[in-house]
């Protein structure tokens, strides 16, 4: 069973920054790609950044040149550090990753909230 658990997520000003944290089971080199969505109130649930088996990291329009996905192997941990943060970037922000094994799916963890707010 794969388990991902989200920290970090905290009231902020605008413009400020904050790092958010996802713990996974396992390796996780094991996953197809590892990724960090947010679903503000409201809304749908969208991609913010993923990142590949290999490394490969994409962003959203919205907020690239402000944020970066990154991972720790050893800690089999991934991270999205957020700058710059606006009033739109409000909303609760989950991690997500691919496990290709015995049949694709997707594991989610539980999410964390982070509301830009003065």
């Amino acid at each position: 069973q794969v388990q991902l658990v989200e920290s970090g997520g905290d009231l902020v000003q605008p413009g400020g920054s904050l790092r958010l944290s996802c713990a996974v089971s396992g390796n996780i080199l094991r996953f197809n790609a590892m990724g960090w969505y947010r679903q503000a109130p409201g809304n749908q649930r969208e991609v913010v950044a993923t990142i590949t088996r290999t490394g490969t990291p994409d962003y959203a329009e919205s907020v690239e040149g402000r944020f970066t996905i990154s991972r720790d192997v050893a800690k089999s941990t991934f991270y999205l550090q957020m700058y710059s943060l606006k009033p739109e970037d409000t909303a609760v922000y989950y991690c997500k990753a691919e496990d290709p094994f015995p049949l694709r799916r997707n594991y989610w963890g539980q999410g964390t909230q982070v509301t830009v707010s003065s």
